[in-house]
């Protein structure tokens, strides 16, 4: 079965959230629908977007398991972002949640050391 998936992040400033998103995720967007959304692609066929929508930004609550959870984390300290939580799981499971200017949650999840 084929899956592909666009989740949404509503947020209430294009510019601080643009220059945000790419910091977290260490790329400019993959592309831009039009003037108020820009969207990332995480891996083949499955995107994560921010879309102008000031009446719902800071809900959304995205989760992407990696593989390199740690090293991922490191190259995102060096571009200037820290973790608002950490939190660990049974079995070595990690999560590792930032929150942008709007207070939506991005984490990322995965084995850890």
């Amino acid at each position: 079965m084929a899956l592909d998936l666009f989740a949404g992040i509503p947020v209430s400033d294009y510019a601080s959230a643009l220059a945000w998103y790419e910091r977290l995720l260490g790329d400019a967007p993959a592309f831009f629908p039009n003037d108020t959304e820009a969207v990332w692609e995480l891996g083949e066929h499955r995107y994560v977007y921010i879309a102008v929508r000031p009446d719902r930004a800071g809900r959304a609550m995205q989760t992407v398991v990696v593989g390199d959870l740690d090293d991922r984390v490191a190259r995102i300290a060096g571009r200037g972002l820290e973790p608002a939580m950490r939190e660990r799981y049974p079995e070595g499971m990690h999560k590792v949640t930032y929150r942008d200017p709007d207070g939506n949650e991005f984490a990322f999840g995965g084995l850890s050391s």
